[in-house]
């Protein structure tokens, strides 16, 4: 029978069991052995039995080292460490070092046993105990046992002085307030000659000055120039064979002498002064063909790059780090790199020495080399040396990994944004880019593109044309096909006619047909996606206008997409089609150059330092002119709607205009009212007067920098329910343009307008006028009238007065009402508003009272405007109406 399936085979030795169980196929053989195993040792601690105890537990420390449980023979460890031979003590301390931790409680009972063995005669015995000490030890034994291992600091026999060092490691570590017990004999060890015995003090000393700063202090006055001594008697010595690594003498002691003077030098003038030389010597004798030279070398670089040392010695190190790079093993150029993007805020021309050596990592088939190479070179990168970077590394892009794409194309766009040196040069680079790697850029990318372009008025013509030649050679890029239709729907006519050409540019022959060309086949792209057809669609409508020749064409173009499944190219189909073809007169007006969009803003929403849009805090302002309608973000900010201090939105849209406005909407007071909209969105567009028969459109053809259509919004068109056309009939915020009004069906809200503004009608009975608002500097009066045989709307005239010494430009009036209420405002008739009260500006606009008689009127008002350049605001409510109105 063999032996280990015996249930009472205690005598089994060690290397029958190992043989048996290796011999085993399976590991449910194994398992049932291990458990029969378990079993007889179990017996045999039960009997007692002390000739079988150090055998029983070496099988059980092989057992646990499989991975099965041995709790049960801990106690076994403790009697074998109690008995007074050196055979069972040592094998007893082996089994407590590897079946115990710290953690458990059962240590607690060999505190004593440790004691005795520090203080035996013995030494191999306290060689023993020093080395069981020195893995298990608990915060509680190193208080207790503290005192005996500074005393075996000084022991006659180095081996104990040694493993006495690695033991007040360990407790120095657990209680550091124990610290400062071990500072002088810790000095005292580094002046030994013994090997073993200077590299543990060498440690302990570097574990002493992490834990106290008292410590450090004072191996920092005491010990620094015999450690300096020290490393240049390693440095010269001759041929050890004892302590030689591929003919380098002793580099672990090399290595640990170098951190110790990190440590020391670290922030001290003096100390990282007596270094230097030796520091010198070691990174220019020390040969970098060997690996445990470049052990050395690596860290005699970091020693030097946290000293206080001069620019010499790091010009040193940073040459070394050179060096590394060139390396052929990637560890070393990985660590190379690391160190180096430490070194860059130290002294950056150094490495930039380097460059070349740089961008060849970039390019490494080592994706962890690519990475740290690349942000190395992000760093590096300042106005003197951005072109020749950037030029290497778009250059890299078109042959790059595709996992690679993503982190490089996001470091070339931020580097071109950051250090860009003129626009034209960031307009080229982001083209490349675009074209190379489009689908890896986020939307912010291309977005801030089309940002630099609208604000780049001399380069208009150059950009369209820039893009009109890439997107002839490829269009597989979905962001540069956004950017290239942007463009040519807006400056498609420079793009014919050549304007704005440039010295650097060669003339193309471009037709209208073939600029619409391009935009058809962009938008039958079945690859791209419905907001890029969209921003395609919205283009189509700005040709029609700028192209008059190919009108026609291009409303067959658009048709097409009547019965598209995509609601919003539907609904675009649908509204520009009508525009087309019914609306001519106001065509033109509609499809206007975008405005110029503020690039500093857009920057800053960017970097987090302004709101998103419809974010608008309560003290922000847009600054527009006056009779150009704010989007709905502006009443969003008008309202107060996202102020920290504005009470939170109840489920119920009247709610919050009910505390914005301190009016009573609840449903008991409204129950006579015609209601028509129950939710927040409604109260909303209530509030704008959308849908209203009577609501003024503006018209944006007095001014150039005002259009009806964003097309960057498209990229947002699937959360919007209202087109962004509708909003021509919606807005009813103050407007300098000329207003058309009419009726306005539901099939077509451009129908019926007219091309002349309504003149307001005050021959009704007159109401005694109110001083609404006045401040320091601004008076505002309203006059009422009411037309005849209309009770609930009331003609309001405002005239605004100058109380201050300065002249008042840019002057914007707003006013939002709760929904019980219909806003309609004309233009002003200025936006300049003279000093001293030598002028006035006056406003009509017409407030609707859905419950007149029940509730008064009520509004909030918004007045912007500029003295010398800087914007003013003013605000306030309004409540003292006359209570008939």
């Amino acid at each position: 029978m063999d032996p280990i399936l015996n249930p009472f085979s205690s005598g089994t030795r060690l290397r029958d069991m190992i043989r048996a169980i290796r011999a085993y196929k399976t590991a449910a053989e194994e398992r049932a052995a291990i458990r029969k195993e378990c079993a007889a040792i179990r017996t045999s601690i039960n009997e007692n039995d002390p000739d079988y105890r150090h055998r029983n537990l070496a099988k059980l420390m092989f057992i646990h080292m499989l991975g099965y449980p041995t709790h049960f023979g801990q106690m076994e460890c403790l009697k074998c460490i109690a008995s007074p031979g050196f055979p069972e003590k040592r094998i007893g301390y082996l089994g407590l070092m590897l079946l115990l931790d710290e953690r458990q409680e059962v240590l607690m009972l060999v505190t004593n046993s440790l004691k005795q063995d520090l203080n035996h005669m013995n030494q191999y015995i306290v060689g023993l105990a020093l080395c069981a000490l020195g893995n298990i030890c608990s915060a509680e034994m190193a208080r207790d046992l503290a005192p005996e291992v500074e005393r075996l600091l000084q022991f006659r026999d180095p081996n104990i002085r040694k493993k006495a060092a690695l033991c007040s490691i360990r407790i120095i570590k657990k209680v550091p307030d124990l610290a400062e017990n071990f500072v002088k004999p810790a000095t005292a060890l580094l002046k030994e000659k013994h090997h073993g015995v200077l590299i543990t003090a060498v440690q302990l000393c570097a574990d002493l000055c992490k834990v106290s700063r008292e410590a450090l202090e004072h191996i920092r006055k005491k010990c620094t120039e015999g450690l300096v001594r020290t490393l240049k008697d390693l440095a010269n010595s001759s041929y050890s064979p004892e302590y030689d690594v591929s003919g380098i003498t002793d580099p672990f002691l090399h290595i640990r002498l170098l951190k110790l003077l990190r440590l020391l030098g670290e922030g001290d003038a003096d100390a990282s002064d007596s270094m230097n030389d030796i520091l010198a010597q070691v990174g220019t004798k020390t040969e970098s063909n060997k690996v445990a030279a470049n052990a050395i070398l690596y860290e005699c670089v970091q020693t030097i790059m946290s000293i206080e040392g001069n620019g010499g010695l790091r010009v040193l190190a940073i040459g070394i780090l050179g060096k590394f790079l060139s390396n052929r093993d990637n560890n070393i150029r990985y660590v190379a790199l690391n160190m180096l993007m430490k070194a860059v805020t130290a002294d950056p021309q150094a490495v930039l020495r380097y460059r070349a050596t740089i961008l060849e990592c970039v390019k490494d088939a080592d994706a962890s080399i690519r990475k740290r190479a690349l942000e190395l070179v992000y760093v590096l990168v300042n106005e003197s040396n951005v072109k020749p970077l950037t030029t290497e590394l778009v250059s890299y892009l078109e042959t790059c990994d595709q996992d690679f794409k993503g982190d490089l194309t996001a470091k070339i766009c931020s580097i071109v944004s950051k250090f860009s040196p003129e626009k034209i040069w960031y307009i080229d680079q982001m083209i490349k880019v675009l074209l190379e790697a489009g689908s890896f850029v986020k939307d912010e990318v291309w977005r801030a593109l089309i940002v630099v372009i609208s604000n780049a008025s001399e380069l208009h013509g150059y950009a369209v044309r820039a893009l009109y030649k890439a997107f002839q050679k490829s269009n597989e890029q979905e962001a540069f096909t956004r950017v290239a239709i942007w463009c040519i729907g807006e400056y498609g006519d420079l793009l014919i006619n050549n304007v704005g050409m440039l010295d650097l540019e060669d003339r193309i022959t471009v037709t209208e047909s073939d600029a619409v060309d391009l935009i058809e086949i962009t938008i039958q792209c079945h690859a791209l996606d419905f907001t890029t057809k969209a921003m395609a669609l919205v283009a189509l409508l700005k040709l029609s206008s700028r192209f008059p020749s190919c009108s026609e064409r291009i409303r067959e173009i658009i048709v097409k997409y009547k019965g598209n499944f995509v609601l919003e190219l539907q609904q675009r189909s649908i509204e520009f089609n009508s525009i087309i073809a019914r609306h001519q007169n106001i065509r033109s007006m509609l499809v206007e150059r975008m405005p110029v969009l503020d690039e500093a803003t857009f920057i800053g929403r960017q970097a987090g330092s302004l709101p998103d849009a419809g974010s608008i805090s309560a003290g922000s302002s847009v600054s527009l002119p006056n009779g150009v309608a704010k989007p709905a973000d502006s009443l969003v900010d008008l309202l107060d709607l996202n102020s920290n201090d504005a009470p939170a939105p109840s489920s119920s849209g009247g709610d919050f205009l009910q505390d914005l406005l301190g009016v009573d909407l609840s449903p008991a007071a409204q129950s006579g009212a015609n209601q028509t909209s129950k939710s927040g969105t409604d109260a909303l567009l209530d509030l704008l007067s959308v849908g209203s028969v009577s609501g003024p459109v503006e018209s944006p053809s007095a001014q150039s920098n005002s259009s009806a259509i964003d097309i960057l919004s498209a990229s947002k068109s699937e959360k919007a329910s209202v087109s962004p056309l509708d909003d021509l009939s919606s807005l009813s915020l103050s407007s300098r343009t000329t207003s058309i009004t009419g009726a306005a069906p539901m099939m077509d809200l451009l129908d019926g307008f007219a091309s002349t503004p309504p003149k307001s009608e005050n021959n009704g009975t007159v109401y005694p006028s109110i001083t609404a608002f006045e401040s320091s500097s601004l008076q505002l009066t309203f006059n009422f009238s009411k037309q005849p045989g209309n009770s609930q709307t009331t003609n309001i005239q405002a005239t605004f007065i100058n109380l201050s010494s300065d002249e008042y430009t840019d002057f914007i009036f707003q006013a939002a009402v709760p929904k019980f209420l219909q806003l309609q405002l004309d233009p002003a008739s200025g936006s300049t508003l003279p000093a001293n009260g030598n002028g006035s500006i006056t406003q009509n606009f017409r407030v609707t009272n859905s419950q007149n008689g029940k509730k008064s009127l009520v509004m909030r008002i918004r007045i912007t405007y500029k003295i010398n350049g800087k914007e003013k605001l003013e605000e306030g409510q309004i409540s003292n109406f006359p209570r008939d109105l």
